[in-house]
């Protein structure tokens, strides 16, 4: 993979855990970089990215406290979801990845062209949340 596009990973992945930057901006700086999505990978703390062609890079991500229970809680991923999107004072990704492991949440897996992000369990149950349309609306699931 290109240096440039390396560089615009690595940049997405510290604005997450420093805050500088939100989801909706991420997406679409990754987006617009050419990549389809990203995988993060709370057992291994890593977050792939991938580009259409099939090319990726791996990153290592800062480490989040916490063991990743077998019973993985999608309600309650759910809910930490809407805490996100809320944006309140009280909401750092470093606090939500803790929680989402804290949940049961192994890792999640984002796709743009798909508009959604598949969060999963070490058993391989998942939860998935559709990207808000512009009004800030996600779509029913289908």
């Amino acid at each position: 993979m290109d240096p440039d596009r390396i560089a615009v990973a690595t940049a997405c992945l510290h604005a997450a855990h420093d805050g500088s930057l939100g989801f909706p901006e991420i997406v679409g700086r990754l987006a617009a970089a050419g990549f389809e999505g990203y995988l993060v990978d709370y057992r291994d703390e890593s977050q792939t990215y991938y580009l259409d062609g099939g090319d990726s890079v791996v990153l290592d991500m800062p480490s989040s406290a916490g063991a990743i229970p077998a019973a993985f809680d999608a309600a309650r991923i759910g809910t930490l979801v809407r805490w996100a999107q809320a944006g309140g004072s009280d909401y750092s990704y470093q606090r939500f990845c803790e929680k989402a492991k804290a949940a049961g949440c192994a890792g999640y897996l984002v796709s743009f062209p798909g508009r959604r992000v598949v969060y999963f369990g070490r058993t391989a149950e998942t939860h998935v949340e559709h990207f808000p349309d512009e009004s800030g609306v996600p779509p029913k699931p289908s």
